[in-house]
């Protein structure tokens, strides 16, 4: 992923072209696609009784300097050694953001590392991480309460309590890839979202929470999908009038409604409901915006791919321990392959879209296990043209197999 060029974060964006022309020059970074980079998000649990809550001082005491800022003030929030970096989300999920790496065998040894290393932390306090997309035992509940997080809990709360689930209970794996070059841009941006509903489907780990089975199998891409669909709806899709992926995310960005507005201090910064950024360049608050504005806005949107200068996939849950190197090869392997890329976007045809029903049914959907089967096998049979190792090539191969086969069996 390239990063952004020095802007002047206190520009004032007193007309709508401004703001578009900025977005696409940040959000679609363009060059050879080499870099790959994921961020994994756990639960935490009391080792001997998961359904306990877990208090935030033990959670701060449990990652001492790599703790962040947001659940100790005071902490010198140190990478781990692989330089993996911890946040904590407001329900007291832990994530790791990893560094990009151009080897996915040196992002899965590195990242490998530094989950070991979190998991022999917290093991020291008597807590483990979760093995799903979604808290099985706990119904949701904060554990960090900022301002942005009262804002949003705020302006979810008024769609019913799918925010609450999605803030303090849900768990999900992110991968980042380059946008590539401007040739490829488009592809790739409408690719990552093709492949979406079968692997949602294939990867689903989150049917059980709160200590009931929902009856989806993600119940934390449920979660997402209703918190409120201008800042969680796909930006593109089968009947995208914009072909240009940066004149639809441009467009998409400032009609979403704004999550909250930055204030001094602890103040409050929940939003006037329904004004969309474009509404506040046009006048709709006392003060114009500016580009670092634009930018808090850009990081209150969650569609399933966000474009952060690179491509974020946003759609995948947590996976059991050690398994997340599979969903995440997958699309590598896909992405650079294009035979590979062909055959899968062909398969996926006729479940583009789908987005609901991979989150209700997963594989128990006839057609979304007919294209999961076919983008899983096309992705297996290009793994050999990674730089993964033979044994690591195996393990995804038989992670891959173990899925489609309980999906066959009828297994929850």
């Amino acid at each position: 992923m390239t990063t952004r060029p020095e802007l002047d974060s206190a520009t004032v964006l007193r007309e709508v072209g401004e703001a578009e022309g900025y977005l696409a020059k940040i959000c679609f970074k363009t060059g050879p696609p080499r870099l790959v980079g994921v961020e994994l998000e756990w639960t935490v649990h009391d080792a001997v009784d998961p359904a306990q809550p877990v208090d935030p001082d033990r959670l701060r005491t449990a990652l001492g300097p790599h703790a962040p800022t947001t659940l100790d003030p005071g902490s010198t929030s140190r990478p781990l050694p692989q330089r993996g970096t911890v946040t904590v989300e407001p329900g007291g999920q832990v994530e790791i953001s990893t560094i990009p790496h151009r080897r996915l065998d040196a992002l899965h040894e590195t990242t490998s590392a530094d989950i070991d290393y979190l998991t022999g932390l917290l093991a020291a306090a008597g807590l483990v991480l979760g093995r799903t997309g979604i808290d099985p035992y706990r119904p949701p509940r904060p554990a960090i309460d900022t301002p942005r997080y009262r804002a949003m809990r705020c302006a979810f709360d008024r769609r019913g309590p799918s925010g609450r689930a999605m803030m303090y209970s849900t768990a999900g794996l992110q991968i980042c890839f380059d946008a590539g070059m401007p040739a490829q841009v488009a592809a790739r941006w409408q690719a990552l979202h093709a492949y979406g509903p079968p692997l949602v489907a294939a990867f689903a780990t989150a049917g059980r929470y709160a200590g009931r089975d929902t009856g989806w199998a993600s119940a934390r891409m449920a979660a997402w999908q209703r918190i409120d669909p201008d800042r969680t709806r796909a930006a593109w899709t089968r009947t995208t009038d914009q072909p240009d992926p940066a004149r639809a995310w441009s467009a998409y960005a400032l009609a979403a409604p704004l999550l909250c507005v930055r204030r001094p201090g602890d103040a409050n910064w929940a939003a006037p409901p329904g004004v969309t950024f474009q509404d506040w360049i046009n006048g709709a608050l006392p003060q114009p915006p500016t580009t670092d504005d634009l930018d808090y806005h850009l990081s209150t949107l969650f569609p399933p791919v966000r474009p952060r200068g690179y491509l974020e996939v946003r759609y995948l849950d947590s996976q059991p321990a050690g398994e997340w190197i599979a969903p995440v090869a997958v699309l590598a392997a896909l992405l650079t392959d294009d035979s590979a890329a062909e055959l899968a976007r062909e398969a996926c045809e006729p479940v583009v879209d789908q987005w609901e029903r991979a989150a209700r049914y997963g594989l128990a959907d006839p057609d979304l296990s007919l294209a999961a089967a076919t983008v899983l096998d096309v992705a297996c049979r290009a793994l050999d043209r990674t730089d993964l190792p033979p044994t690591t090539r195996q393990r995804i191969s038989e992670i891959v197999q173990r899925r489609l086969t309980v999906a066959e069996r009828g297994a929850p």
